[in-house]
């Protein structure tokens, strides 16, 4: 049988992406903001409900100068959580930030904002939740927080695009969201990422950052990076943008059949659908707790089988070799984030993955 890959790249039709691409070859206008990055960032903002959108060649460099642009104080705290791929915690961390990590909720594995408000010290500077799987974090609550004690919050919202609550767009909380457009999310660019904002003036200073910090044909106020998403990214963006709601209804019916036949089952562990969520199915986590097979167990079993499922997120961004020594660590401090990380298996999910394919990995399982 065919190998089963945990996930697979949406793409348009080649012809499709060439048509989109032609002009290219006539303008040789290649990177650099061009015609398709002002389209595509157009095209978001309006897809997304956001007053502006910055474009990125990737989500780490969007989330790094999110955070620059802020203009943290070193050595500042940020309330996190350990509970994400390593990607937020090190953009913290390169902004000479010092991460606070905040435990998860047990129901939808997102920063339980009921355990943020204890965290917070005279050096907080900021709160960075990340939306998980397409769960949402309690907006409403991190939101209150943050008014109350004057705190930024910046939602790390790369499981989450196309997202929305009670008909808001997730780019409309906090203030401001990163997003990734990585080949294996749920709408790519290829590689590349955006942040999304409310605050005009944060979104110009982005727009400098991104290009050197050049503010002028002879004058560069800031010091910033090379992070421009290119003509071909952009590209390939606008394609992708038009098929999405197609490509989010298919991923739809392959986690319902998921969840009919693991659903109900001793041992598994689904996440529930959250209330006026609507999801983009981004991600299927399955948590294994008291089943008869361990994770560990069934992770080999699948593999063997030529089916790649991942323990995502394991291990802790806090267990990682090179945060050792960061005296806020300590895996032990977020137990129920090790609880869920130990048991967690995020199964095949992408907007072609066959009904024939689902069986086979629940049949696995179940077996």
């Amino acid at each position: 049988m065919s190998k089963i890959n945990v996930t697979r790249s949406s793409m348009p039709d080649f012809e499709e992406y060439c048509n989109e691409i032609r002009e290219l070859w006539d303008s040789r206008w290649l990177t650099n903001m061009g015609v398709k990055h002002k389209q595509l960032q157009a095209d978001l903002e309006q897809y997304l409900g956001v007053d502006k959108t910055v474009l990125y060649t990737n989500g780490h460099l969007a989330l790094e100068h999110l955070l620059a642009a802020l203009q943290l104080p070193v050595g500042g705290e940020v309330i996190t959580t350990p509970f994400t791929f390593v990607s937020t915690t090190h953009a913290i961390v390169r902004n000479g930030l010092t991460p606070v990590f905040c435990d998860v909720n047990e129901v939808d594995y997102t920063i339980d904002a009921s355990k943020i408000e204890a965290l917070i010290t005279d050096k907080t500077c900021a709160i960075v939740p990340v939306h998980v799987y397409g769960n949402l974090c309690d907006v409403e609550a991190i939101d209150r927080i943050a008014k109350k004690h004057g705190l930024p919050v910046v939602y790390d919202a790369a499981h989450a695009f196309g997202v929305k609550k009670n008909g808001a767009g997730v780019a409309t909380f906090g203030t401001a969201s990163m997003f990734s457009f990585h080949a294996t999310k749920v709408y790519n660019t290829i590689e590349g990422g955006a942040v999304c904002t409310a605050d005009a003036a944060l979104a110009d200073k982005l727009e400098k950052f991104k290009n050197f910090g050049i503010t002028g044909q002879e004058t560069c106020e800031y010091i910033g990076g090379n992070a421009k998403m290119s003509e071909f990214q952009a590209a390939m963006g606008l394609c992708n943008l038009r098929h999405l709601d197609g490509e989010i209804a298919k991923r739809r019916h392959a986690v319902e059949l998921y969840r009919q036949r693991l659903g109900g089952v001793d041992g598994i562990r689904l996440c529930a659908e959250q209330d006026g969520v609507a999801h983009n199915y981004a991600y299927f986590p399955v948590v294994f707790d008291g089943f008869k097979r361990t994770r560990d167990e069934i992770f080999a079993k699948l593999g063997e089988n030529g089916i790649v499922a991942r323990k995502y997120f394991y291990p802790l961004t806090s267990s990682f070799e090179c945060y050792q020594n960061l005296p806020t660590a300590a895996p032990d401090k977020t137990p129920v984030a090790k609880y869920i990380a130990d048991r967690v298996l995020t199964l095949p999910l992408y907007a072609d993955l066959s009904d024939e394919d689902v069986n086979r990995i629940c049949d696995i399982i179940l077996e």
